[in-house]
C-alpha cells in the first residue's frame, strides 16, 4: 500500500494541506506541539475509520471550524484508489472509497492496513487488559474479516447479557439465548488469538533481540478464561455471582497479554528505555505479521520513535528502519540529526517536510 498523495482541511491544527510523499521514507521535522503527529493521525484515520487518539469524532475539527475533510489518493496493488472522510459537527460522518459511500465502516477495515508507533502506546502496558485486547483485534482484524464479525457478534450478545444483569432478570432462559451466541463466538475468536500469537510471539522476540541486542529476557503470553473450558458451562457456573456484580466476570472480553521481563511484569520494573524498545518490537512485528499474511504490504508511521532510548538501541532502530524490510514509511522527529542519518543510509528515494503551526514545507 501506497499513500501517494494526502489533502487535509480543518483537521486538529492543520487548516490546509496538500502534500505528495515518496514510496519510501518520509520524515517530518519540527518541535512538538507543530502537527507532526496530528499529520499521522490524518493517515491512521484512513485506515481505521477513527483517530488514533480515540477522540469523539467532533474533537478532531480544527478550533472555530464546523467541518473537516480528509482525502487520500493511494496505489493498492498497482491499483489507484481514493479514500476520502468528510465530518460535520452533528451530522454522520461520511467515509468514501473511489467515491462510493460504506454502508458500514467495519467494511474497510483491513483495506488500507497500517502500522502505527506513537508515544500513546505505553497504555498498551501501563493501561487495563482492554488495550491489549484492542491491540490483539487490530492486528487480526485487518487480514481476518469474518473475525471481526464475530468479534461484533460477541459484544452484542454480551451487552444484551449485562443488561439483564443490571435489570436482575432472574429467567435463567433468556440468559441462556445470550450466552450460548456469547460462547459460539467466543470460541472463534479464542481459536484465532490462540493461532495468531502462537505465529506473532517469535517475531516479536526476534525484534526485540535485535534492538536491546540480546541482552535481556522478555516474555509475551496469552491469557483467556477460555485455557479452562467450555465458556457456556462457566457463564451458568457464574451466573449468580454475576448478578450480584452486575456485569459478566467470564468470557473473551476479559482475555489478556501478559508481558514480561526476566519473568516479572514489564510495567513493574521495566526501565522507560526498556519499555520503550518492548513497544516497539511489539509495533513491528505487528507489520511483519501483516507483511506476511494481508492482501497489500501495510504503511508504517512511526511518532516521536527515538524519545527514551539510549544511543545503541537508536543505533540499532535506524538500521532497522533503512533497510528494505519496509515498505512506505512515515517518520517524526524533532531532531534533524536522526532523520538525515536515516536518509544517508538509504538510496532510495525520499522527502523531508518541516512543520510549524500546522504547515508542511518540504526541504530539498
Amino acid at each position: 500500500m501506497i499513500l501517494q498523495q494526502l489533502s487535509i482541511i480543518n483537521f486538529k491544527n492543520i487548516a490546509q494541506a496538500d502534500l505528495s510523499f515518496s514510496d519510501n521514507i518520509n520524515c517530518f521535522l519540527g518541535n512538538n506541539g507543530m502537527g507532526k503527529s496530528n499529520l499521522l493521525d490524518a493517515i491512521y484515520y484512513l485506515s481505521f475509520c477513527k483517530s488514533f487518539t480515540h477522540n469523539v469524532d467532533s474533537q478532531n475539527i480544527r478550533h472555530g471550524e464546523d467541518f473537516f475533510m480528509l482525502q487520500g489518493v493511494y496505489e493498492r496493488n498497482e491499483m489507484p484508489e481514493v479514500l476520502s472522510c468528510g465530518i460535520r459537527k452533528r451530522q454522520k460522518k461520511s467515509f468514501k472509497r473511489n467515491k462510493k459511500e460504506y454502508s458500514r465502516l467495519s467494511d474497510h477495515i483491513g483495506f488500507a492496513p497500517l502500522v502505527m508507533v506513537s508515544p500513546d502506546d505505553t497504555t498498551l502496558i501501563q493501561g487495563g487488559s482492554e488495550e491489549r485486547r484492542r491491540f490483539i483485534d487490530m492486528v487480526i482484524s485487518q487480514w481476518d474479516k469474518p473475525y471481526l464479525d464475530t468479534l461484533i457478534r460477541y459484544n452484542k450478545a454480551l451487552e444484551q447479557r449485562n443488561s439483564l444483569l443490571r435489570q436482575e432478570v432472574s429467567d435463567p432462559m433468556l440468559y441462556e439465548i445470550w450466552e450460548e451466541q456469547m460462547a459460539h463466538a467466543a470460541t472463534v475468536i479464542y481459536n484465532t488469538r490462540n493461532r495468531f500469537l502462537n505465529e506473532f510471539i517469535p517475531v516479536f522476540d526476534r525484534f526485540y533481540n535485535l534492538i536491546a541486542n540480546g541482552n535481556e529476557h522478555v516474555g509475551l503470553s496469552y491469557r483467556s478464561h477460555l485455557s479452562e473450558g467450555n465458556l457456556l458451562q462457566q457463564l451458568a457456573d457464574t451466573r449468580h455471582r454475576d448478578l450480584i456484580l452486575g456485569y459478566t466476570t467470564k468470557g473473551i472480553h476479559r482475555d489478556d497479554m501478559e508481558m514480561t521481563l526476566d519473568e516479572y511484569p514489564m510495567k513493574r520494573i521495566g526501565s522507560q528505555g526498556q519499555c520503550k524498545t518492548y513497544l516497539i518490537a511489539l509495533k513491528l512485528a505487528q507489520y511483519d505479521f501483516l507483511a506476511h499474511n494481508g492482501n497489500t504490504t501495510p504503511i508504517l508511521l512511526l511518532d516521536d520513535l527515538f524519545d527514551k532510548l539510549d544511543s545503541d538501541r537508536v543505533e540499532r532502530i535506524m538500521q532497522l528502519v533503512s533497510s528494505d524490510i519496509f515498505g512506505q514509511i512515515f517518520i517524526t522527529d524533532t531532531n534533524r540529526e536522526y532523520l538525515d542519518r536515516i536518509v544517508r543510509r538509504t538510496t532510495a528515494h525520499h522527502c523531508l517536510y518541516s512543520v510549524a503551526n500546522g504547515e508542511f514545507t518540504l526541504i530539498p
